[in-house]
């Protein structure tokens, strides 16, 4: 039942967009190896916080991935890869521009051993250009996409996400890049039926084409985004209120119908008749004027009477979560959104599930990160068919580690 059945992806691709991109493939069936250097591993291993030993967010982003400890840097791992490539149909790779083609196995070489493969290439700024070259990490791309000189308080300084935003929009790119090529593939009208390609991705680009249309506004108008905090520049009221029993909730106002609502809700009905409360832009400029007539109705009504006044008003109201709300949500476990997976070392695991339902060929998560190089042995061994021998012989040279299989996977 599974969407990618028979799609095989090499992830060699680390911190995060690549590596997330491939755990999007997994969840709906695609046979994922893992590859990661043999005595390093992956950075995920040691990034955050561990139980017992045990790697929490290697434990959600490499789920359903076999792994592969292999040095893709020496030539008799480069030689391994050459083998899977051959019979693979996604490479994901985030290596700086330039270091396949150093270790002999750039895209020019990979296509000519397999001419279906799909290479992503997922990196801070590109293949090309003055910046190419640089480290680039989800930061950076915050940083120079205008996010975060649009976030903040008015007054304040620029703001970051306090998690890899800019590497999630980019996994979610990556992916949908992925498939797009795949299904190319099989398009007789396309000009790439039955050939692979190369996914340029630069993680800078994904997250500015998401922020609305900031460049034609410029380019147009010469308009520059202000900072706005919660506050919002096309509508009002639009910001986030305090409740009487101390907790927070946002309100939205972007239809015209849900503003008029929000003000015959809060008694303020005869604000809905001045001319400038027609446009959202216009009342955006009468925020303080609002804002004042909701934060003061807001501010006397306890969580749940507020949430369900506005309800019942149909107009659009959430509670500000922090995670211990989003695991107690009924609207949350009715969607199953944090599943629970069964780890060997763990036990049950709360994460979040699939991205997605489809109706006929649903996603699912089979098991948990797996061990550095647990997999290594079954895929020398049955997958490309290497004698026992040559992988023993592999491994004392440290071009492999074999993983002591988890007890339970």
């Amino acid at each position: 039942m599974s969407a990618l059945k028979g799609i095989r992806v090499l992830d060699a691709a680390t911190l995060f967009a690549g590596p997330m991109a491939a755990t999007m493939l997994a969840d709906f069936g695609a046979e994922v190896i893992k590859i990661e250097h043999p005595t390093k591993g992956d950075p995920v291993r040691l990034h955050g916080h561990s139980k017992d030993g045990v790697p929490l967010w290697w434990t959600m982003l490499a789920r359903n991935k076999k792994t592969l400890a292999l040095d893709l840097g020496k030539p008799a791992g480069s030689e391994i890869l050459k083998d899977l490539i051959k019979q693979s149909d996604v490479f994901i790779e985030n290596f700086r521009p330039g270091t396949l083609e150093r270790w002999g196995i750039g895209p020019d070489v990979l296509l000519a051993i397999n001419p279906k493969l799909i290479i992503a290439r997922v990196t801070g700024f590109g293949q090309f250009g003055p910046y190419s070259h640089r480290a680039g990490f989800g930061t950076l791309a915050e940083s120079m996409s205008g996010f975060a000189a649009m976030t903040g308080e008015v007054d304040g300084p620029p703001t970051l996400p306090p998690f890899g935003l800019a590497d999630g929009i980019a996994a979610l790119a990556t992916s949908q890049a992925v498939l797009t090529a795949l299904a190319a593939q099989k398009n007789p009208e396309s000009e790439a039926f039955g050939k692979g390609q190369v996914i340029d991705l630069a993680i800078i680009e994904p997250i500015l084409a998401i922020l609305g249309p900031q460049p034609t506004v410029y380019d147009q108008l010469g308009i520059v985004q202000p900072r706005s905090g919660n506050r919002s520049v096309n509508n009002a009221p639009r910001n986030t209120y305090k409740t009487k029993d101390g907790k927070w909730v946002a309100i939205s106002t972007s239809a015209q119908s849900i503003a008029e609502r929000v003000m015959h809700l809060v008694g303020h009905p005869e604000v809905i008749a001045e001319p400038w409360f027609a446009s959202g832009g216009e009342r955006a400029k009468h925020a303080d004027l609002l804002d004042g007539y909701v934060s003061t109705w807001i501010a006397e009504r306890d969580t749940s009477e507020v949430v369900r006044a506005f309800e019942e008003a149909e107009a659009a109201v959430a509670q500000i979560y922090d995670i211990r709300d989003i695991m107690a949500d009924k609207q949350f476990q009715a969607l199953d959104t944090i599943t629970t997976v069964e780890d060997p070392k763990l036990g049950p695991v709360r994460m979040q599930n699939v991205l997605y339902r489809l109706s006929e060929t649903p996603g699912e998560i089979n098991w948990t990160g797996r061990a550095k190089g647990q997999d290594t042995h079954e895929i020398l061994a049955q997958t490309l068919g290497l004698p026992e021998s040559k992988i023993a012989e592999l491994e004392s040279a440290g071009i492999i580690s074999q993983g002591v299989p988890t007890e339970g996977k």
